[in-house]
């Protein structure tokens, strides 16, 4: 039930709606601080002097009478040469562009072993008088490196200071959480509001669950017209706890609250509460009321609230977890504390109730637990409808029996099934989703993806094609066993066979039923051996089965005469420090043998039918050898129909119209 639904009110796209966007004033300082680090890297590269040799100093441009004059910096090892006006056209035409116009056009490295000032000396007493140059000696500093040092490194440390603290305080924008260090404890609630965020799901686009539809409705409407309920004195609820199955559409059922309220809808996660830091839980619980009471009134919508809201353990020293038991105390405290919390209701989701603390659960947290349970067959054919609704079927296509062949289907398995059916006919390169295509599409969700290519041998097929038989005769057979729809010998994920049945959708279940059905599920082994000699590993997963439904009925329901009407089943799940059997070892050695006794009356009732009905076994096998794949047609035509199910009201009809005939 939990599909994707067409948006009925699009925002608008236009141009001229657009909010413009904010000037953001740093854009200057970034654009000034770039020409400032460009203008002085590159300001002076054109004048850059030539590197060149002491050796070509002292025996060409030194004797030629080329140099004017050498500046010795002695404080950055290096020597320039400025050459004079008549021998600079001779290096222009030797360098090119590399001679810069201005001096000094030359410079050499200056070593420390090298005695500058005495070999300059040298040089320039060696040459002639006309020829002589000057030798000057200074130190220079760097103004650009101090700039860097002093100014820019500073800038560029609060530029980005400034741009990181934008960055962790946007989250914060809009009253959401999380975007940075800084908002960490903020609360991370989604915010839905009239004529601002449009919820694209109402109550129309959920299939089924009237019930729970109707209890939400109340709260919805409360919200809407409180003065309805206040002029009788009533108070609002508090809060409302959805429970059910996974995939029944308890999420979707709140997101058809935020379409239809029309007060502020707050979204948030149980696991978005927990957090790697200590009292970060607890400061987003206190932050998601504080905004909630600011908009109230309004919905707090929190979706698989067991992940904060487990049961504080009494067995502090294996299972504490003082973090979130923190965060639950807070959470205890915002719904029904000693401060005022009106006009705020919480709405939460989980489908394990059964692991919620007690605390959580109270009238006045949550008032009301609705029940939101696998979809009936009406339910079922509605679901169908709205996840058809974009799939191309073929005329005349009948909904209702998809319906009928999906007991126990969830919202989201039946979507499952309809996506799966429009993949299968593509891939069958079909115009149009046709009737075989859900059923493959069922068969591939239940039983897994067909594997052909297994190699099996003749024996174990034939083994296989035993044990199938075993299961559909006896289940055929037997009135209160669930009816057969088909049965397989094609491998199917990681079962060799499979055979499938159409259960009654019942709540619940006798004595004569469970024994029917287990004798059913054993229908496979005793086929084995009563045909084979010999029985196999292939009905491991029926020995688990009936083996757990037998001790249950032993020691849950009570459907033991020796046990007597007891139950060890632990429903609140508080067992506490009692680490053992909640009975004796005398009743457990009871419980065993009594458990041994049902499964060996369920064997003996599937033997007895196997014999009984030994000509259609056989002829079931060869059959299900053959086709490899029958249906409940075929057993029909071999076995006849199925005996019938009267149930008490009809049985007590009927007795009432023979009384009246034999007056």
């Amino acid at each position: 039930m939990n599909g994707n639904f067409p948006n009925k009110n699009k925002p608008n796209k236009s141009p001229l709606l657009q909010p413009k966007r904010r000037f953001n004033p740093f854009l200057w300082v970034y654009v000034i601080l770039i020409a400032l680090i460009v203008y002085f890297m590159f300001a002076n590269r054109s004048g850059e002097p030539v590197k060149t040799e002491w050796i070509t100093v002292k025996e060409q441009m030194g004797p030629g009478g080329e140099i004017e004059k050498i500046v010795y910096i002695s404080n950055m090892q290096r020597a320039e040469l400025y050459i004079k006006p008549d021998a600079l056209e001779k290096y222009k035409a030797k360098f090119g562009d590399k001679v810069p116009k201005f001096a000094p056009q030359f410079y050499f490295i200056v070593t420390e072993n090298f005695d500058a000032e005495e070999q300059f000396e040298v040089l320039r007493n060696s040459l002639q008088e006309e020829q002589r140059f000057k030798i000057e000696i200074e130190q220079r500093t760097s103004y650009w490196g101090r700039i860097i040092d002093w100014l820019l490194f500073p800038a560029l440390l609060i530029v980005m200071w400034i741009f990181m603290f934008r960055r962790m305080s946007r989250g914060s924008e809009g009253g959401s959480g999380g975007g940075g260090i800084f908002n960490v404890g903020r609360s991370q609630a989604k915010l839905f509001e009239k004529d601002k965020t449009v919820a694209n799901v109402t109550f129309k686009d959920v299939a089924g669950l009237e019930e729970a539809k109707v209890e939400i409705m109340e709260i919805v409407d409360f919200l809407r017209n409180p003065g309805k309920y206040t002029n009788l004195g009533g108070k609002i609820p508090k809060g409302a706890l959805l429970v059910g199955p996974p995939g029944t559409g308890k999420t979707l059922l709140a997101k058809a609250v935020a379409g239809e309220a029309n007060v502020p809808f707050f979204s948030i996660s149980g696991s978005d509460f927990v957090e790697m830091f200590v009292g970060v839980g607890a400061s987003r619980v206190r932050d998601l009321f504080r905004q909630a009471k600011e908009k109230a009134p309004c919905i707090v919508f929190i979706d698989e609230i067991d992940a904060v809201g487990r049961a504080r353990s009494k067995n502090t020293g294996f299972t504490s977890n003082d973090e979130r038991e923190n965060t639950l105390n807070q959470l205890l405290t915002e719904m029904d504390g000693f401060g005022s919390n009106s006009g705020v209701i919480i709405l939460a989701a989980t489908n394990r109730a059964d692991v919620l603390d007690k605390a959580l659960m109270r009238a006045g947290r949550f008032d009301r637990q609705i029940h939101v349970d696998l979809p009936e067959l009406k339910e079922r054919h509605e679901i169908f409808k709205v996840h058809s609704q974009g799939l191309r079927l073929e005329e005349g296509f009948d909904l209702g029996f998809l319906a009928k062949q999906t007991p126990g289907f969830s919202g989201a398995d039946i979507a499952n099934v309809c996506n799966e059916a429009a993949l299968i006919a593509a891939r069958k390169n079909k115009k149009e989703i046709q009737k075989q295509d859900f059923l493959d599409a069922v068969d591939r969700i239940v039983g897994g993806l067909e594997r052909k290519s297994k190699i099996i041998s003749p024996q174990e097929k034939r083994t296989i094609a035993f044990h199938e038989s075993g299961h559909a005769t006896v289940s055929w057979m037997l009135k209160h066993a669930n009816p057969l729809l088909k049965v397989t010998i094609i491998p199917r994920g990681r079962a060799l066979g499979a055979a499938w049945y159409l259960p009654e959708e019942r709540q619940i279940t006798t004595v004569e039923q469970m024994m029917d059905e287990m004798a059913s599920a054993l229908g496979g082994r005793a086929a084995e051996e009563l045909m084979i000699g010999q029985i196999s590993t292939g009905a491991m997963n029926d020995l688990e089965k009936v083996t757990r439904q037998a001790y249950a009925m032993v020691a849950y329901f009570g459907m033991s005469e020796k046990i007597g009407n007891v139950s060890f089943y632990d429903s609140t799940e508080n067992a506490g420090f009692n680490l053992g059997k909640p009975y004796s070892e005398t009743t457990a050695q009871l419980i065993d043998k009594e458990v041994r006794r049902i499964i060996d009356e369920a064997y003996d009732t599937a033997r007895k039918v196997l014999k009984q009905n030994n000509e259609g076994f056989l002829k079931l096998a060869n059959q299900l050898l053959d086709k490899e794949v029958i249906f409940a047609d075929d057993l029909e035509a071999i076995f006849g129909k199925r005996p019938s199910v009267e149930t008490p009201q009809e049985e007590t009809i009927n007795a009432t119209e023979n009384s009246e005939h034999v007056n």
